[in-house]
């Protein structure tokens, strides 16, 4: 049952490379968890919990502001004894430390946590989920939690979404821990392997998600089958310890920044660290395989299921494929073998497209996040699927990758002691947060009352009309000098829009995964008077675009949607860019039927039978097509549900087969 009460970290818990055993739950465990969240939530998830601790901070505040740097130093000092006695539950001893963290802020960075970020802070320290709306200061609210629990002696993770955010978050907020005499650490793709230990040994550690889970998956193959404490504390008295070789000494505490793209949107895809595999043997048989998916007939060989991205070939294709595989070699005699090779070669021809789901960048293939527009470094697809896209595209054939270690985003953060995480789009997840993580959201009011305004949708009917409907509105804004967003969906689709906005004579500055190299600089000229800043979900998340103060009286940033993203979160998170902390700003969608997915053909069909009812766009026919577009992301959000429960569910199998060798990685 300890999994579904609360999730808290005892004193003398953070012991040596210490985790959270990660057991199996059967139905009725799960049947009971359903029932208890049902039941509990209202209560443990209540504001007025919370909001009763402010009083308490603000006693404690009182007379720091007369203290020397040194003095409040020592006074943070004085805490690490009675934290570490009595837990980082104890509402006195927290409070104290929030006061003085607060305290440290200010000084060091002129920002004073405000009473809806010490909510926050403190929904953190109790290992839950705090949904903050989008820039209510989320960076600043994490030092509370992080900067206490280090008093406590507690290795803290702050987890983010990307480099860039860990790497922005890290430099902003050391100021503040560096005062109180707390070492930070931070971890990115560029840190060299010897130095990462390092890094994970200081009292806080900035790190992205997958950075954290490959050096676990790191240190299981090192550890091997015997990974006990007791084993490791024993060999720790060597001088030539397997301790002494790992990156991570345990999973003891983690904020999760963007929780619910770490842990929910991530969490389809494994991690899996591989080893090289194959020759040109392979590298033949794969050639062959694009060659005879090409031979086959669309509709007659096979059909296409466009939800799940499949091929399935049909008996006459079946037929037809072991003719033309016959004398090619003894790798295609194997039925089983031949069929999947075809079938991943024909997902490669209809549902894997440049720049959309990956990008060339010097003759390489680089797999770009759906979720957030980034190219994800040193990923590949497996199963023959990353060649065949080289192939495809024509690039140097990579080998075939060997599994050496597995793990899901699930398993691994349901391993940390204690795990909170803080976002503005929770509520959505929050079932699925709390059934898989056992953890609570809890909603926090905002510091300001926003001031965003939302502008009636446009709609249009094809893809020229979309496209000068567009240009339209940002001409209109741009002659009034406000600082423009724009969120496209892809790649693909950023550039188009980049070339008609440079043949219309509009000055403007593109953001994708191409120029991520450029980020922080595009960002920073975002929100200067007149400035049109064309972007994909990179900008989506963890983008604080600052106002210059002359564009906040021109009415603030604008800006505008042209393509609804798969999850109605992605596109709140975009809205989000604007208005923020008091400031003016305004979002718009501009919206298109003939981006009605595809793949769904009954919303084919409806969009067909309200097409004369779009005609003449008026009330009705935007709310008909936000109708259809909703249809559409409700179903794929459904469809990335059964994917990540499908992966947790291969975890969990994979973990009773190797159970027998006392590992499961």
């Amino acid at each position: 049952m300890n999994r579904f009460h609360e999730n808290i970290l005892a004193p003398g818990d953070h012991a040596a490379h210490a985790e959270r055993t990660d057991t199996s739950a059967g139905f009725i465990d799960r049947m009971v968890r359903q029932i208890y969240g049902t039941i509990s939530a209202p209560w443990l998830t209540r504001l007025k919990r919370y909001q009763r601790f402010l009083p308490e901070v603000h006693k404690q505040s009182e007379g720091l502001e007369l203290l020397s740097d040194d003095e409040l130093r020592n006074q943070a000092k004085a805490l690490y004894l009675p934290l570490r006695r009595d837990g980082i539950d104890c509402e006195k001893h927290v409070a104290r430390a929030f006061a003085i963290i607060r305290e440290a802020s200010w000084r060091t960075l002129g920002m004073k946590h405000f009473d809806s970020q010490l909510i926050g802070g403190r929904i953190l320290l109790a290992g839950k989920v705090a949904e903050m709306a989008t820039g209510e200061g989320k960076t600043l609210t994490a030092t509370l939690a992080a900067g206490t629990a280090a008093m406590a002696g507690i290795p803290t993770h702050v987890v983010t979404a990307n480099d860039y955010l860990t790497e922005r978050d890290c430099a902003e907020m050391t100021p503040v821990y560096e005062l109180l005499g707390i070492s930070v650490g931070n971890v990115s793709m560029n840190t060299e392997q010897d130095a990462r230990r390092e890094q994970y040994e200081r009292d806080i550690c900035y790190c992205a998600n997958k950075d954290v889970a490959f050096d676990y998956l790191r240190d299981s193959i090192t550890l091997g089958a015997e990974n006990d404490n007791v084993t490791l504390q024993t060999e720790s008295l060597f001088k030539n310890s397997r301790s002494k070789q790992l990156n991570l000494r345990g999973l003891h505490f983690a904020i999760v920044d963007e929780a619910d793209s770490v842990l929910i949107d991530d969490a389809r895809t494994p991690l899996i660290i591989s080893a090289n595999r194959g020759g040109e043997e392979e590298e033949k048989f794969l050639r062959q395989a694009d060659a005879l998916a090409n031979q086959l007939i669309e509709d007659e060989d096979y059909s296409l299921e466009r939800a799940h991205r499949l091929a399935i070939i049909e008996e006459k294709g079946q037929a037809k494929l072991e003719q033309l595989a016959a004398n090619k070699g003894p790798l295609w005699v194997g039925r089983i073998r031949r069929e999947e090779v075809i079938r991943q070669a024909l997902a490669v021809k209809h549902f894997y497209q440049r720049d959309h789901d990956y990008v060339v960048v010097d003759n390489k293939i680089q797999i770009v996040d759906e979720n957030t527009g980034r190219i994800l470094p040193d990923r590949s697809w497996e199963r023959g699927l990353h060649q065949l896209v080289e192939i495809k595209e024509g690039c140097d054939v990579t080998q075939q990758r060997e599994t050496l270690a597995r793990i899901s985003y699930q398993r691994f953060f349901r391993r940390y002691l204690r795990l909170a995480g803080m976002t503005g789009t929770a509520h959505e997840v929050r079932r699925e947060l709390w059934d898989v993580y056992a953890l609570r959201t809890v909603p926090v009011p905002t510091n300001k009352v926003p001031l965003r305004h939302y502008h009636k949708a446009q709609v249009t009917l094809n893809e020229e009309q979309h496209v000068q409907c567009i240009i339209d509105c940002l001409q209109k804004q741009h002659k009034i000098g406000r600082p423009i967003l724009v969120g496209t969906a892809n790649v693909a689709a950023s550039e188009d829009l980049s070339d008609r906005l440079t043949k219309q004579g509009l000055d403007h500055q593109l953001l994708n995964a191409k120029q991520d190299d450029q980020e922080s600089q595009i960002i920073a000229a975002a929100g200067t008077v007149g400035c049109i800043t064309i972007a994909t979900q990179m900008a989506g998340r963890g983008t604080d675009i600052k106002l210059q103060e002359s564009a906040k009286k021109l009415g603030g940033l604008y800006v505008l949607l042209t393509q609804r993203a798969e999850a109605a979160r992605v596109d709140r998170q975009l809205a989000g860019r604007c208005a923020r902390q008091g400031d003016p700003g305004s979002y718009e969608e501009v919206l298109c039927l003939q981006h009605i997915d595809a793949r769904y053909r009954d919303i084919l069909w409806l969009s067909r039978l309200f097409k004369p009812l779009m005609l003449g766009r008026g009330r009705l026919a935007r709310q008909l097509l936000k109708l259809l577009l909703r249809l559409d992301q409700y179903r794929t959000e459904s469809h990335h549900a059964r994917s990540r429960r499908a992966v947790f569910k291969q975890d969990e199998q994979q973990r009773e087969l190797l159970a027998f060798s006392g590992r499961s990685e």
